[in-house]
C-alpha cells in the first residue's frame, strides 16, 4: 500500500483515541494511537522512504513514530539523524529514532561520539544509548575504565533522561564485564541513584546493584 503524506494523516487521526492519549500522556508521548494500530499500519505501508521523511517533517508525534516504522535505516545522512534526535522530544519517539534507526546506520559510532559530548542532555542521552549498545555487543576499543570515571562523576546529577541513560550503561558494564562488576555495584551503592523507583511486581529494579545481580543470576542459570 502506498500513500500520500495526506492520506496517512487522516487515516492516524482516525486512529487517535482519547484513552490511550490520556495514557501516553502520562509517559510525556503526545499522542492518541494505539502502538499494535501504528505498526499494522506500517505493516501495510512497507518500507517508504521518501513518505517517512514527509511524516517526520510534520512534527506530529504518531507521524514520527509511524517515520521511523517505514523508513530505511540505513539510507540517512549523519548530518540529517543528527538534526532528527534535536527534534525528537517525545520519550518514544527518541527510544525508537535511536533504537530501531541510528542502531542500523552506518554512521552510528560517528554520532555515538558527537552526541555523547553534547550539551543538551537528551541528546547527550542518545550517546549514552549507543555506548550501552556497545559495551553489549562490541566492547573492544572502548575504555571501560574512563566510562565508570565518568559515570561516578556525573550520574547523580544528571538530568533524568541523561541519567537513565548513564544508569542503564553502568548496569551492563556490571552485567556484561565480571572485571568490573564490584566497581559498577559499588558505584551504584554509593550513589543510590533510582533506588527507589517504583518497579511493578515480575520486573527488575533499574537500581544498578539489584539489576546486574538480577540479570548474572538469571545467566548463571
Amino acid at each position: 500500500m502506498t500513500g500520500t503524506t495526506a492520506e496517512v494523516m487522516a487515516e492516524l487521526a482516525a486512529l487517535d483515541d482519547p484513552r490511550a492519549r490520556q495514557v501516553n500522556e502520562k509517559h510525556g508521548d503526545d499522542h492518541g494511537v494505539n502502538l499494535g494500530k501504528l505498526r499494522a499500519l506500517a505493516k501495510r505501508l512497507k518500507t517508504q522512504q521518501e513518505l517517512a521523511r514527509e511524516l517526520w517533517d510534520t512534527d506530529d508525534t504518531a507521524a514520527k513514530l509511524l517515520a521511523l516504522l517505514i523508513c530505511r535505516p540505513k539510507a540517512f545522512e549523519a548530518g540529517e539523524l543528527d538534526r532528527m534526535v534535536r527534534e525528537a522530544r517525545t520519550p518514544k519517539v527518541h527510544d525508537w529514532l535511536v533504537n530501531y534507526v541510528v542502531k542500523k546506520n552506518p554512521h552510528a559510532e560517528e554520532l555515538r561520539l558527537a552526541w555523547s559530548a553534547d550539551p543538551d542532555p537528551v541528546v547527550a542521552s542518545a550517546g549514552w544509548a549507543l555506548t550501552t549498545e556497545r559495551v553489549a555487543k562490541q566492547p573492544e576499543g572502548l575504555d571501560l575504565t574512563r566510562l565508570l570515571d565518568v559515570i561516578e562523576a556525573e550520574l547523580k546529577t544528571a538530568p533524568d533522561r541523561l541519567q537513565w541513560a548513564m544508569n542503564h550503561c553502568l548496569a551492563q558494564i556490571g552485567i556484561e564485564h565480571a572485571e568490573h562488576r564490584a566497581r559498577a555495584i559499588g558505584i551504584g551503592e554509593r550513589l543510590q541513584v533510582l533506588k527507589d523507583y517504583p518497579t511493578p511486581p515480575n520486573c527488575t529494579s533499574p537500581f544498578a546493584p539489584v539489576w546486574i545481580a538480577e540479570m548474572v543470576r538469571r545467566r548463571q542459570e
